[in-house]
């Protein structure tokens, strides 16, 4: 009986996952269509111009990341290739790691190591030795 009952979980979860996958594919299906009437089939950052099969390596980039704020007009999107797509998340996930390391910090230096702080004590010290 739990094999069983393992089955229909096991199935269940199956059956969300795939639901979830269909309507995050609609959703997108849609913003996509419409950038895709609103902008020319170019990158905004690279400039490569897409056409053909090649068109579905263009994607809509939410420029203020928020995958819901979806304006008909579509101010917050930008078609970027998948290569800057992925740089410009990259780009937005370090500068958020750094943010949450040390938030409303200044600037630090590039090192905090100092390997001669203390050499005029040693200086000092070898002097009187000898």
């Amino acid at each position: 009986m739990p094999a069983k009952k393992k089955r229909l979980d096991r199935d269940g979860i199956n059956r969300v996952v795939a639901e979830a996958r269909s309507s995050r594919q609609k959703r997108l299906q849609g913003y996509r269509e419409q950038a895709l009437k609103i902008f020319p089939p170019v990158c905004a950052r690279c400039g490569r111009e897409f056409e053909g099969k090649r068109l579905r390596e263009l994607t809509v980039h939410h420029k203020d990341h928020n995958h819901d704020n979806n304006p008909p007009d579509g101010s917050n999107w930008e078609l970027l290739c998948i290569y800057c797509h992925d740089n410009e998340h990259s780009r937005y996930l370090d500068a958020e790691g750094i943010a949450a390391q040390d938030p409303g910090s200044e600037e630090q230096p590039a090192g905090i190591h100092k390997p001669f702080a203390d050499l005029d004590k040693l200086l000092k010290n070898k002097g009187n030795d000898g």
